[in-house]
């Protein structure tokens, strides 16, 4: 019988094993990393649309003129009422003046992203707004001026309201220059100041012009809309507006976005995808065209709040 006993040594591993191992560790981290760098390199290379989303309007809800006028204004009436009224029972313009709030329109283009934008001024049917202050620049004793005023313009002259706008006192909602003033406006340098007002007179938006009395005379009563991100918007009427006298403004408007489409190039791809109405308080209302329904109210009781 063995006395001493024979102690076995330990195994370890030997040292090319832990190398072969480390070494696959590394691949597999480098192989981890290479998959992510391909899976953000690929999400970077995704190209946006070119085009904004426009969405089916077979399931969306629409409404007839009249019908998104008493949402809108939130006429009672007592005949038997849609199911979906109690959502619109409490009314948004309920109690404001007819004149301090306004019907919006919102015409939804299928077009794409980067193209032209469509950009134009309308004199509506019936006005919307009638309080507009224009500027006429030119010279205050010419025969310009005279019928400027006469036509209603707000202010007229030239060194006096150069002085006024570079103190800060733009008391004007539109700008229109005679075409023999243009320099002398160029020379005041009043386009860092007029310019992101949207003020700055420019024969590309139709405010440099020789008869600046025919000039005002348009623009009296006149509403400027633009394109923006796919949709053009513009007042088309007040609260007290009949429905129809918001009809005629409505489809002059659209008639004449459809004009400015019309005369784009060929290459221009723009349609009218969408007409919403809404009000300056209150949610939009997708129109279906039609100027009532069977459930319409008397269009006397649209009228007034």
């Amino acid at each position: 019988m063995c006395l001493y006993s024979v102690r076995r040594p330990q195994c370890r591993p030997s040292v090319n094993l832990l190398l072969a191992q480390q070494a696959r560790h590394n691949s597999l981290k480098k192989q981890a990393q290479y998959k992510k760098k391909k899976t953000e390199q690929a999400k970077k290379k995704k190209k946006p649309s070119t085009s904004f989303v426009q969405y089916n309007l077979r399931d969306a809800e629409q409404f007839s003129l009249c019908d998104a006028m008493r949402r809108v204004i939130g006429v009672s009436f007592t005949s038997e009422l849609p199911t979906d009224w109690c959502r619109y029972l409490r009314a948004f313009e309920v109690g404001r003046p007819p004149t301090s709030a306004k019907y919006e329109m919102h015409l939804k283009l299928d077009t794409l992203k980067n193209g032209p934008a469509v950009r134009n001024r309308l004199r509506l049917p019936h006005p919307v707004k009638t309080d507009l202050r224009i500027c006429v620049i030119c010279p205050a004793d010419s025969k310009h001026a005279e019928a400027a005023r006469s036509q209603g313009a707000a202010l007229v002259g030239e060194d006096e309201i150069f002085d006024a706008v570079k103190a800060g006192r733009i008391e004007f909602d539109r700008c229109i220059c005679q075409l023999d003033s243009l320099a002398k406006l160029n020379k005041a340098g009043l386009g860092r100041v007029l310019g992101p007002k949207g003020l700055m007179p420019s024969a590309k938006t139709g405010t440099v012009v020789k008869d600046v009395g025919a000039s005002v005379r348009d623009m009296v009563g006149a509403s400027e809309y633009r394109e923006r991100l796919g949709v053009v918007r513009m007042a088309v009427g007040q609260l007290g507006f009949t429905p129809e006298e918001l009809q005629k403004n409505i489809r002059a408007f659209v008639e004449n976005v459809r004009k400015d489409i019309g005369q784009m190039s060929d290459r221009i791809s723009k349609n009218i995808h969408e007409v919403v109405l809404s009000s300056t308080n209150g949610p939009g209302f997708s129109l279906n065209g039609d100027f009532r329904s069977p459930s319409s109210p008397p269009t006397k009781e649209l009228s007034t709040l």
